[in-house]
């Protein structure tokens, strides 16, 4: 339990310093660890929950969060959201799943950061559409999906980069939300009571890495060996769960 305490610890601390939740590699994590698959997406959005509120708060503080469109995108995504999560999978396509949305993620964190800032192209007016799909894909695989939607906004110039960032931090906090509760009434009180007594101790640990993580990103290290470490991590784990199939 140490090691996957320590591993929770500094999974939030990179996603965190990134602006992200890290619900994929958590996910990972414990399938790795061989934790019932179907208590994973439980554990993961509850420490999506805990490490991108924080997050969300300081950047609508800031008056950087464009409520229009952010509010506009995560509507349409959270109820597919929650439809994700009442959907059953087997574990084959659950873990198949998850394998490459890690991969898809690290290829992503490699994605720069500016190469979407200007006018806002064409594309950019259906990114409420595409927001649907992938709040139904993050339902189903447990994670936020902001890491889905954050490329999409960046390759169309929807807005510049912190508003982007301080979407998408919105997008994974309310996606989880809903993407649990539908988890929740599909697993019932037998499968929350075991989700509860292995994600009690993870959770407190992703609340303190997600702190020292912003607190690196603000002060210490660069962006870009931030992301580029988080998605070698990402990639790693991705793969290993890919090829332990």
């Amino acid at each position: 339990m140490i090691w996957l305490i320590a591993a929770f610890f500094v999974t939030a601390l990179l996603y965190a310093s990134v602006g992200f939740g890290g619900g994929s590699t958590y996910n990972a994590i414990l399938a790795l660890a061989g934790v019932d698959y179907r208590i994973l997406p439980l554990v993961a959005l509850s420490c999506n929950i805990v490490v991108v509120a924080g997050s969300t708060v300081r950047f609508a503080r800031a008056e950087v969060l464009p409520w229009r469109g952010a509010l506009l995108v995560t509507a349409l995504a959270a109820p597919a959201a929650f439809l994700g999560g009442l959907t059953p999978v087997s574990e084959a396509t659950f873990l198949t799943l998850l394998g490459a949305s890690l991969v898809v993620t690290a290829l992503t964190m490699l994605l720069p950061l500016g190469i979407g800032e200007g006018v806002p192209s064409r594309g950019a007016k259906f990114m409420p559409a595409v927001a649907v799909p992938l709040g139904y894909l993050a339902g189903v695989v447990g994670i936020g999906g902001g890491i889905f939607l954050a490329p999409f906004l960046h390759l169309t110039r929807w807005n510049e980069a912190r508003a982007i960032a301080a979407t998408a931090s919105l997008f994974i906090l309310v996606n989880s939300l809903f993407g649990l509760v539908g988890q929740l009434l599909k697993g019932g009180e037998g499968r929350f009571l075991a989700a509860f007594d292995v994600g009690l101790p993870l959770i407190v640990a992703v609340a303190i890495g997600g702190q020292i993580g912003s607190l690196l990103a603000l002060k210490f290290l660069p962006q870009r060996w931030i992301r580029r470490g988080t998605a070698a991590l990402t990639a790693w784990v991705g793969a290993r769960l890919l090829f332990a199939m």
